[in-house]
């Protein structure tokens, strides 16, 4: 049986957390910045925490049971 590969896009974007959760980035903060406001960039900077609906399959992108 073949080796289980872990999605190397999800592997340089998600990380865990020592209580077990996924942390995220928030997206939209890379470029095109002048358009955007200093709040909005401000509050974009923080990391966030996966969604319930999303964290099964970020999980199997990551080879996590």
């Amino acid at each position: 049986m073949p080796k289980v590969k872990t999605n190397s896009g999800a592997k340089k974007r998600f990380t865990l957390t020592g209580t077990g959760k996924i942390k995220r980035k928030h997206a939209f903060h890379s470029h095109i910045l002048t358009k955007k406001t200093k709040k909005q960039k401000r509050n974009l900077c923080h990391s966030a925490i996966v969604d319930t609906t999303n964290v099964k399959s970020v999980k199997q992108m990551l080879c996590m049971k």
